[in-house]
Formats: structure tokens, sequence, C-alpha cells
């Protein structure tokens, strides 16, 4: 990967990613870790400048909308235990899915909006198995 690319994930890593975890603990009353696939993000710059509004910031708009009751965070708190983020090459490759408390959301992050899951989406998606 190269400088840019490094840096960009050092700073994911390091402060926008715990911020989005802290708002998740806010949101649902657990902090709920990332795993991203940063391999995919390689050759990709751009990409990596989407994640967090994409993916992140759509994540916890989708959790304040199911969180509005206690019996609904603890279903989240109890049902949600791992994020996993991955880079797609295209729409073709995307996918969403949420099995054994594991969030799968693969973006095609260069494609700004055309290659994200929409907030409803991602709401949809956990709602359906929580």
């Amino acid at each position: 990967m190269e400088l840019q690319e490094q840096n960009k994930i050092r700073e994911l890593q390091e402060d926008i990613l715990p911020a989005r975890m802290q708002e998740i603990e806010d949101i649902c009353d657990r902090a709920i870790p990332y795993e991203i696939d940063w391999n995919s993000f390689a050759g990709d710059p751009q990409g990596l400048d989407h994640l967090d509004s994409l993916s992140c910031r759509r994540l916890n708009m989708a959790l304040r909308d199911i969180c509005i009751d206690d019996q609904a965070r603890a279903a989240v708190r109890d049902g949600l235990r791992l994020i996993r983020l991955a880079n797609a090459p295209d729409k073709a490759a995307m996918h969403i899915r949420f099995d054994d408390g594991v969030l799968d959301m693969r973006c095609a992050y260069r494609l700004h909006t055309e290659g994200m899951h929409d907030a409803r989406t991602i709401q949809w998606v956990l709602i359906e198995k929580l």
C-alpha cells in the first residue's frame, strides 16, 4: 500500500473507528468492534476516504432508528457482536449479510453513494435476524 493509503488507514484505526464504536456504545449500550479487510482497499485511496461516510455513519443511523427503546437496545446489544467491512471492486461484488452476530458489508466504496448500502437496508437486514 502507498503512503497515502497507510496514513488514511492509521487515521481510521486510531481516530475514526474508535469514535464510531463510542457512538454505537452510546446508542445500544455496548461497543461493537469493527473488522476491516484493509487489503481489499489496496490501490483504492478514494475507497478508504469513503469508508466512514458510506458504512460507519450509515450503520449508526440504522442503529439509532432501531434502538428506540430498552427492548430494541437489548436485542442489538445481545445480537450484534462484530461489524465486518470490505471493499468490493464493483457493484456486482457488493453484499450485506447478518449471520451469527456478524454484520458483513462489502461496498464498492470508490463508487461513492452508488456503491453503498443505505441506512434503511442496513436496518432491515439487522431487524430481520435480531
